[in-house]
Formats: structure tokens, C-alpha cells, sequence
């Protein structure tokens, strides 16, 4: 149950193969992380639901809740005694099954890319080519803090979304080359969600309400 969480805390997953093909005009990529910036800042609050699938194959569903500033949460499926929650500062990944709680500076995980609207990606993103144009693929990762591993963040473009652009989802790669993709559904945008949707119950002997 761990080694799940820990893909999604610390690496991106792989949504969509990548075709190799001549590099795109420097100015069209510029347009695109401006979209994708936009994109991060127009997305004040939704919610969908999530595929997860790790290196081995393994698939567990949930639902994905998210809220700007760095708020967000992952709600697993029924029989997976898993949490992870973001509160605008850290990541938590709560194994119920253990009693475990571990905690990660949200700037320390890929996540942090899709979290801080305030950040300027085009100091640490990239667009990928994907050899279709209704797709826009972009890598984000910091050259100086390798460790913290690289997200490509997968996005369909659509005229009816937020800035154009919907999230299909994200692939996580970690420093030790764990990957982990993550399949968007169902996105509802601009919906109320209060921030008790992102504290949770501390599993632990004399725990407390974490958030």
C-alpha cells in the first residue's frame, strides 16, 4: 500500500507516449506553457476522478480533489486504506493499515508543478512533442534538485475548458525511476469545496485531527 502512495507523493506517471519529432517553434512552445500557466491559475477548485497505475501495472481508482492555493486530495478506492492529502504547504500520506503518517514540503514533490499558480514554468517546464496536435504534453522538473523527480503533465486541448486546456492527466518519475500515471475523468470545475475537505484523522496512538 506504501509503495503506491509513495509513487504519487514523489514521481509522475506516464499517460501518453511521447513521438520523437522536430523541435517546434521556440515561440509556439513559449504560447504553450503561457497556456498551461493559465491554465494552473484558472483552475481555482475541481474535482474528478482518478486512475493510478504504477510501474508493475497495478491499477487503483479514487477521486481527486483539488483547491488553489496547494490544496488537494486523493481519495482512494474502497479497500485501499490509503489518504494523501495536500493542505498548501505539505504533502501527507496517511496508510490506515499501518497507522502511518509521512509528510513531504509540497515543493519537494513533482506535484508542485500543478499546485503553486504563482510559479513561472517556463523557468522549469518544457513542452514535449506528442505528434498530435489535439494534445499538449509539458515536463516539469528542476535541474538543480534532481532528487525532487519530473512530472509531464498531459492536457487535451479543448476550447470549453479553463484557458483551453483540459488536464488528461500526469505521469511521475522519481529520482530512483519509479513511474506512476494518473488518468483524469469526470473533471467538474468551480466547485465548492470546503477546507475541511483536506484535513484528515491521525491514525496513530494519541493522534490528532491533522490539516
Amino acid at each position: 500500500m506504501k509503495r503506491i502512495a509513495l509513487a504519487l507523493a514523489a514521481t509522475p506517471l506516464a499517460l501518453a507516449a511521447v513521438l520523437p519529432t522536430a523541435p517546434a517553434i521556440a515561440q509556439q512552445d513559449q504560447s504553450d506553457l503561457q497556456k498551461v500557466s493559465a491554465y494552473i491559475r484558472a483552475v481555482t477548485s475541481m474535482t474528478a476522478d482518478f486512475a493510478q497505475t504504477d510501474k508493475n501495472g497495478q491499477v487503483v481508482t479514487g477521486k481527486i480533489t483539488l483547491k488553489q492555493p496547494g490544496k488537494i486530495r486523493f481519495q482512494y478506492q474502497k479497500g485501499i486504506p490509503l489518504l494523501i492529502v495536500g493542505d498548501g504547504k505539505a504533502l501527507t500520506m496517511i496508510d490506515y493499515e499501518v497507522r502511518q503518517v509521512q509528510r513531504w514540503p509540497i515543493g519537494s514533490s513533482p506535484l508542485g508543478a500543478l499546485l503553486d499558480p504563482n510559479k513561472d514554468l517556463s523557468k522549469f517546464g518544457k513542452v514535449i512533442q506528442t505528434g498530435d496536435p489535439t494534445v499538449l504534453s509539458v515536463e516539469a522538473r528542476d535541474p538543480k534538485r534532481p532528487e525532487f523527480g519530473t512530472i509531464t503533465m498531459v492536457f487535451k486541448r479543448k476550447p470549453a475548458s479553463p484557458a483551453g486546456l483540459e488536464l488528461y492527466g500526469w505521469v511521475a518519475l522519481d529520482s530512483q525511476n519509479n513511474r506512476t500515471t494518473i488518468r483524469l475523468t469526470n473533471h467538474r470545475y468551480g466547485v465548492p469545496i470546503a477546507d475541511s475537505a483536506f484535513r484528515w484523522t491521525d491514525p496513530r496512538p494519541r493522534g490528532r485531527s491533522g490539516g
